[in-house]
């Protein structure tokens, strides 16, 4: 029977540690970690997030400062906020919700963050740092949904050596990253996309899967290895039909329920990977605290 893997409670088990962590932490040093949260304009789906994010931190002990900025905000108003908040003191991590307004270079705003309270991982120097680096240094900022991926592989007790790996999505934030981090686990890494030729047979081979694609339920049942584990990063809105009504419902990038018969693990979408992606934003956030506490 394969195993649901609760994202939700791996994630409060890494909050109640963060939580312990910093209450020592401010009761040594007399001071808590620091987040920015920069928000611009008013979509609806990062209001959500960012309140999860302000929430989480918040119980865990870390100080956030909400910076909420007009749709109208001009780039170099939002790049002089960022210079300010590279300079506070009291900031540790620096997160910018995205996506940000069509008249603001995305990647332009991202670079300018300091690496050192780079909150998602995304800044150049930490990749850089992330793929140059022998080991999965748990001092470094990784981007946080492909590290929340590897921190539930890793609470599987199974030993990742040698195992052949597939991560559907090549994205800077979850597949580039992702491929890094299982490599570092001694596994064959194959990164698969939307010109891979035969992606169904390529997926049958894989030991672990990985599917970031953006696609609902693209990757199928037969698709997938007797005991493979499958970890679906994917959240999609569609819409099903209920007693005549018409219902949105989150599915992953992997059809659930046609997969979990030929896994020995997997997550399911919502409560897998999601709520780790949370958790390791505050384990970022947590990290530049203390690096900066030992200089």
């Amino acid at each position: 029977m394969s195993q649901i893997i609760d994202g939700k409670l791996i994630a409060q088990n890494l909050r109640n540690d963060l939580k312990t962590e910093i209450a020592a932490l401010k009761q040594k040093f007399n001071k808590a970690p620091g987040l920015a949260v920069v928000q611009v304009g008013n979509v609806a789906a990062s209001s959500v997030y960012v309140k999860a994010k302000t929430k989480s931190a918040t119980e865990v002990g870390i100080e956030v400062f909400d910076h909420h900025l007009d749709n109208e905000i001009t780039e170099d108003e939002l790049m002089l906020l960022i210079k300010k908040l590279n300079q506070q003191e009291n900031v540790n991590g620096i997160l910018v919700q995205l996506p940000l307004p069509k008249h603001i270079n995305e990647q332009k705003v991202l670079d300018s963050i300091h690496p050192d309270k780079d909150a998602d991982g995304f800044h150049p120097l930490n990749v850089g740092k992330l793929s140059i680096s022998s080991s999965n240094d748990e001092n470094l900022l990784i981007p946080c949904t492909p590290y929340g991926c590897l921190l539930m592989l890793k609470g599987l007790k199974t030993d990742l050596k040698g195992k052949h790996a597939v991560v559907i999505g090549r994205s800077n934030i979850v597949g580039k990253p992702m491929a890094q981090l299982l490599l570092k686990e001694s596994c064959t890494v194959t990164i698969a996309h939307s010109k891979t030729i035969d992606l169904d047979k390529l997926c049958s081979r894989a030991d672990i899967l990985v599917a970031a694609i953006g696609k609902p339920e693209f990757v199928k049942g037969d698709w997938i290895k007797d005991n493979a584990i499958v970890i679906d990063v994917g959240i999609n809105r569609i819409e099903i039909k209920t007693d005549g009504e018409v219902k949105n419902k989150l599915v992953g990038d992997v059809d659930f329920l046609e997969a979990k018969s030929k896994t020995t693990a997997i997550t399911p979408v919502p409560g897998g990977v999601g709520p780790m992606t949370i958790a390791c934003l505050l384990r970022n956030t947590t990290i530049s605290f203390k690096n900066k506490l030992s200089q």
